[in-house]
């Protein structure tokens, strides 16, 4: 609901028992909250706005006009802002880009006051119109909690139901990138409605008192959702994107919204655990890459090789617990067993769509759809820093956190923003759309916390022997029929989508052992490939964790704190920060693998190689248990973008290794914690560098300069280009702009000459020595290249998360191996000119004479975005991609956390 409220609104609400109350005629709670002990030192931002509906009006009238509701767009100019004022930023400014997080609503700043129950208060804020909900009861919290997320999220949430189901193009139309996202998804999670309601069921019976407590909270939840949609429908401002989807008339009225239910929690669950809660996988194509390798080399040489690239636990990679203990997990075994290797030019991928007629078979990649495509279209994501600095080196002697989750950059965003304060709840901060019946990132009454993906690997293939036919396998000794799973989608034209009517079938094969991915052949006899990951059929158990989180009578100190963490089932980094202590603690059911099982290999699904104690039926099984998590309390600081938790820790992709982008945040706060006295604004500060600085320029481009100065330059092209990049790097590698809002990077042509150099490096440094075939094959465990601007990388263009994935650290020891310099984990061989200083030298200098010429044309060839050919700031630039009606402005580039959280508590319970 847009605010302020219309009257037909008010009188809906009246209608319903909803009680409307003068603005600061009764504020959430008193101005200084007495259970608030952050002494106003916690801030947070979450752009665009916290409002994500719009009636059809408000739809019209910004695409006719401009115009937006209010609160829709209103956080993103801080947001952006930070990036040319985060130099003089003091403590005393930072709510200039950050929103005080205090609990409560000063009388002052109270825009609205509703009771859609007796039981609860929704308190609005004038600054922000986050939603403060009190609750006299337990149920009427979450009633409110649920009553607001309709406010907020409504469109949003209906769309992540239907993605949970494979159902995206039946309800908001058929164009391909609706049907492409729906496919990506449900190939991973087939869930029918018995499975859903599996999950309630397990709830209930497996979880405990707590769990029947989550039931009757997300019920609450629910009813207050559904309270929302029969005000909002009765009142005509329901989000008008229904109308443009024609699920509602705009003239009659007539249409429905379908009330929400507890199955529909899991359905969005299992949408979040599958973006940003689960690691591993991708052993098929790991596969390929060692047997290219092994064809390349002979099978020790290529073993050695492919070993060097993968990278598991390289001595050089920063790690997030740096105290000198080690959590070992998932490393490669001594004497592998079990190892299912395909035939050369045996794989195919499982085809999913068939008997596709009409719009599905006309539509182009470029059809627009309410959801962006690739959103499941890759398990490496994007996602989340934190900074953690303990009271031993600030200035306060309080520990000091800046830290959040980088969930994308969405209109409106995946998150919304809530204070939760009723009977065993007290928190304020971010949850999932749909999903707020808790807080899941934010603080509590004396302390904060936050996570980042940590994507270890709790997803294994196993290989199938197939027999009778295609579709049935052997399971046990026996000959068993895989369960044939379809879903079917149609669609006609609508407001908002002019794909043609069609429809078309999804179908997956699920056998005990997860889905079919791949098939193939081992030997000559035929198999199947199938995926299993510990948290599918248990995505919702996590609400026990994040229960305990909101509870202050359960989180009251770092050991309790790690507690709580240790109930998410989703694989996480968690931090923790209140006014005596720090903590991290790293989350996840990882599964006890069977002796000789390599982790990042497929292996035989025959019962000898299974998860120890795994139970098909429920898909449960042994995990390591809380202490080999990568933990610690109080260690001297922490950092963490999605880097390598801990030695040992084996990392579930390619390339952790000396070169991450975590780099850029320990080199910073390691100088900080050195220096002491780190305060808010400091510790903001050295995020926000990082932010803005160009991974390949700070940690890379110094040992390609040094090994092209090892001879002088005399060919003046290459002289100046190298000049250019050298003031670049003494300028710190930035891209920012030369001054706010100018659109015009300081040093652009050096940008500009870096982003058309590195694929050229990368190649002319190790495509010969490879081989194509193994330079390609690793080129897809790991993309050469994740720039702001290229759109190629996992995340895509204008997603704002980069750097994360790249062949930074191949570069750097190879450059330094050519150099002379010791390397810790060195690649199996040296590839820069053959191991030839001079040889090394020609080729960058060639490849970096070719990029300088290279016109910006050519580097930012434009998009059908808004991006003319040849702006570099447009291409950079980071949009909020629409999941509804409205749009909101492109910003410029920063790498940071889309929710992000400043905090210092001075004092404790």
């Amino acid at each position: 609901m847009t605010r302020p409220l219309r009257t037909a609104a008010a009188t809906a609400l009246l209608a319903l028992g909803v009680t409307l109350l003068a603005p600061g005629a009764l504020p959430a709670h008193a101005a200084t909250a007495s259970n608030d002990y952050c002494g106003g030192q916690c801030s947070d931002i979450l752009p665009p706005g916290e409002n994500g509906n719009a009636s059809f009006a408000d739809i019209l009238a910004n695409k006719a006009l401009g115009t937006r509701p209010a609160h829709t767009m209103d956080q993103l100019g801080p947001y952006s802002s930070l990036a040319t004022g985060y130099q003089g930023l003091t403590d005393t400014t930072i709510d200039s880009f950050f929103n005080d997080s205090s609990f409560g609503v000063p009388a002052n700043q109270v825009a609205s006051v509703i009771q859609p129950r007796s039981d609860v208060t929704i308190t609005r804020d004038k600054a922000t119109g986050v939603p403060h909900i009190q609750g006299t009861t337990r149920s009427g919290t979450e009633f409110g909690a649920g009553y607001a997320a309709g406010q907020d999220r409504l469109w949003l949430m209906d769309l992540f139901r239907h993605v949970g189901r494979g159902e995206l193009s039946s309800f908001a139309g058929g164009a391909a990138a609706n049907r492409g996202l729906e496919q990506e998804f449900w190939q991973q999670a087939p869930y029918t409605e018995d499975d859903l309601q599996a999950q309630v069921d397990w709830l209930s019976t497996h979880t405990g008192d707590r769990g029947k407590q989550a039931l009757a909270d997300a019920q609450s939840y629910i009813d207050g959702i559904n309270a929302y949609i029969t005000a909002a429908k009765n009142g005509r401002y329901f989000p008008g994107e229904y109308d443009l989807t024609g699920h509602i008339n705009p003239i009659t009225n007539a249409g429905d919204i379908e009330p929400f239910k507890l199955t529909d929690m899991i359905a969005l669950a299992s949408v979040v655990g599958a973006l940003f809660g689960t690691g591993g996988g991708g052993e098929v194509q790991a596969a390929l890459s060692l047997q290219a390798a092994q064809a390349r080399y002979g099978v020790a040489q290529g073993t050695k090789v492919w070993e060097s690239f993968r990278e598991r636990d390289d001595p050089e990679a920063v790690a997030t617990v740096h105290d000198g203990t080690s959590f070992p997990y998932a490393g490669k075994p001594a004497d592998p067993q079990g190892e299912a290797l395909p035939d050369a030019g045996s794989v195919t991928a499982e085809p999913l769509v068939y008997d596709a007629t009409g719009g599905a078979t006309q539509s182009t990649t470029k059809s627009p759809g309410v959801l962006p495509s690739n959103l499941f279209d890759t398990p490496r994501k994007g996602m989340s820093n934190a900074l953690v600095v303990s009271g031993a080196h600030t200035a306060s002697g309080h520990p000091v956190a800046v830290f959040g989750p980088q969930t994308g950059y969405f209109a409106p965003q995946l998150l919304m923003l809530e204070e939760l304060q009723g009977p065993g709840i007290s928190a304020r901060g971010a949850a999932f759309a749909g999903l707020g019946m808790y807080v899941e990132l934010g603080r509590g009454q004396d302390y904060a916390w936050s996570a980042t993906s940590a994507s270890q690997d709790v997803t294994d293939t196993y290989a199938v022997r197939l027999c009778q036919d295609d579709h049935h396998y052997v399971l046990n000794g026996q000959c068993v029929a895989m369960e044939e799973l379809e879903r079917t989608n149609s669609w006609t034209p609508t407001l908002a989508d002019s794909t043609a009517a069609g429809s078309y079938t999804m179908r997956v094969y699920r056998t005990a052992y997860g889905p079919v991915e791949y098939r193939a052949t081992i030997g000559g006899q035929p198999v199947a490939y199938t995926q299993l990951r510990s948290s599918y059929m248990h995505e919702a158990d996590s609400i026990i964790g994040f229960q305990e989180l909101n509870d202050p009578g359960f989180v009251q100190d770092a050991a309790s704190f790690q507690k709580a963490a240790q109930d998410i089932n989703y694989t996480f980094n968690w931090f923790y920060a209140d006014s005596r202590q720090t903590a991290y603690y790293n989350s996840g059911t990882n599964p006890v693998r069977a002796a000789g099982v390599d982790p990042s290999l497929p292996v035989w699904g025959t019962g000898a190689y299974d998860w120890q104690g795994w139970d098909p039926a429920y898909n449960t099984a042994d995990y390591t248990p809380p202490a080999q998590h990568p933990q610690s309390v109080d260690q001297d600081y922490y950092v963490s973008w999605n880097n390598k938790q801990a030695p040992g820790y084996t990392s579930a992709t390619f390339g952790n290794g000396s070169v991450h982008r975590a780099n850029l945040l320990d080199a910073r706060v390691k100088a900080l914690v050195q220096a002491g006295g780190v305060t808010r604004s400091k510790l903001a500060k050295a995020m926000e560098d990082a932010a803005l600085t160009d991974l390949r320029g700070e940690d890379v481009l110094p040992d390609a300069l040094q090994v092209i100065g090892s001879a002088p330059v005399t060919d003046p092209q290459e002289a100046a280009a190298v000049q250019q990049l050298t003031t670049w790097l003494a300028h710190g590698a930035k891209r920012t702009e030369t001054s706010a809002g100018s659109h015009t990077y300081a040093d652009a042509d050096a940008v500009r000459t870096m982003d058309a150099w590195w694929p050229l490096l990368v190649q002319g440094e190790f495509r010969s020595g490879l081989g194509d075939g193994l330079y390609s094959a690793l080129g897809t465990d790991l993309t050469v290249d994740e720039s702001p601007s290229a759109g190629h990388g996992p995340t895509g263009s204008h997603a704002g998360s980069s750097f994360q994935y790249g062949w930074w650290s191949y570069a750097d020891k190879d450059l330094r191996a050519v150099l002379g310099k010791p390397v810790q984990g060195p690649l199996a061989q040296t590839y820069c000119g053959g191991g030839q200083l001079s040889a090394c030298r020609d080729m960058l200098l060639s490849t970096l004479k070719q990029a300088a010429a290279t016109p910006a044309a050519t580097v930012y060839p434009g998009d059908d975005g808004g991006c003319s050919a040849g702006d570099q700031w447009c291409a950079d630039s980071i949009v909020q991609r629409p999941l509804g009606g409205i749009t909101d402005d492109r910003i410029s580039w920063q790498n940071r956390p889309t929710y992000q959280q400043v905090v210092e508590f001075p004092s404790h319970r």
